[in-house]
């Protein structure tokens, strides 16, 4: 089988800047084998890869860099100090556009890129400007958007806001409740591999008991693609505020939550809200599920 190890990744922002972006951000992950157990004080070799606009946009910027995996299996590395393939980290426009970061991974310390993996870069890492922030947000004095973060709506709770360019809001609304399934009973492949779509991922599920909680809430609900549920976490805060209030099920800080993400017939994505990372296992364990609907 040739994706032997997984990969539990986090980003944070580093202390160093310039002209208002970062010019370095702290990566970590945590490598293990396929029976979960951890891999060592090893060489592992990484390509690191910002990509623009999406999950399969232009590579603006990368890097390679060889680190060694510590008692932990942790690997710890800084991106934008490693050696350049192509780019500039420091020229990035981050606040002009969206940007996923792509990992690809040899564990034995090579080139040989056996795992890899895409996620997008949330707000956290890296500074906006005030005026991007307000937008999102929806606020601003006299503002007439509808929607706002924690507002309960439509069934659920408003997590995340985004405009058009016709300055139309859009977002997502996460469920008020939630259960345990199985992503699938026996692992076939089905398609739904895409990471920003849990809609058509959804559709795309056979024989999925997660599936078939999640739309029998209702029309519209479907299981969070791994980009989205990747958001919630990051939007837990004004979230669960409003949870809170509503005296709804909180999002958990302990467990992790399938995401509609497949990455092979076997293995799907999920997001673990305890450690904050994004990783994959055998379909057929049990994990939680929340339901988000688009507007």
């Amino acid at each position: 089988m040739k994706r032997i190890f997984t990969i539990a990744a986090a980003l944070f922002m580093a202390a160093s800047v310039w002209a208002q972006a970062p010019e370095k951000m702290s990566y970590q992950a945590v490598i293990r084998d396929a029976s979960n157990n951890l891999t060592t004080t090893q060489a592992v070799g990484m390509q690191i890869s910002i990509l623009q606009g999406s999950a399969t946009g232009t590579a603006v910027y990368v890097e390679t860099q060889t680190i060694t995996s510590n008692a932990n299996g942790l690997v710890s590395l800084e991106i934008g100090t490693g050696a350049v393939v192509s780019g500039d980290f420091t020229t990035i426009d981050w606040a002009n556009d969206t940007y996923f970061i792509k990992t690809e991974t040899d564990p034995t310390g090579g080139t040989n890129y056996t795992i890899t993996g895409t996620s997008q870069l949330m707000s956290v890492p890296y500074a906006l400007h005030a005026k991007t922030a307000e937008s999102i947000t929806g606020g601003g004095s006299g503002s007439t958007d509808p929607f706002y973060l924690g507002q309960d709506t439509l069934g659920g709770i408003v997590y995340y806001i985004y405009k058009d360019a016709t300055g139309t809001q859009h977002g997502l609304i996460v469920s008020k409740t939630e259960s345990t399934a199985v992503w699938q009973a026996t692992g076939t492949t089905t398609g739904a591999d895409r990471t920003e779509d849990g809609a058509y991922n959804t559709t795309q599920m056979t024989s999925s008991a997660a599936a078939t909680y999640v739309t029998s809430l209702g029309p519209g609900w479907y299981l969070p693609s791994i980009d989205e549920l990747s958001l919630l976490y990051y939007n837990r805060f004004s979230t669960n505020k409003a949870l809170r209030a509503g005296a709804y099920t909180l999002l958990s800080s302990t467990a992790a939550y399938w995401s509609s993400t497949e990455s092979i017939s076997t293995v799907a994505y999920l997001f673990d809200f305890g450690n904050g990372v994004a990783y994959f296992n055998s379909k057929n364990a049990t994990f939680s599920v929340r339901a988000v609907r688009a507007f």
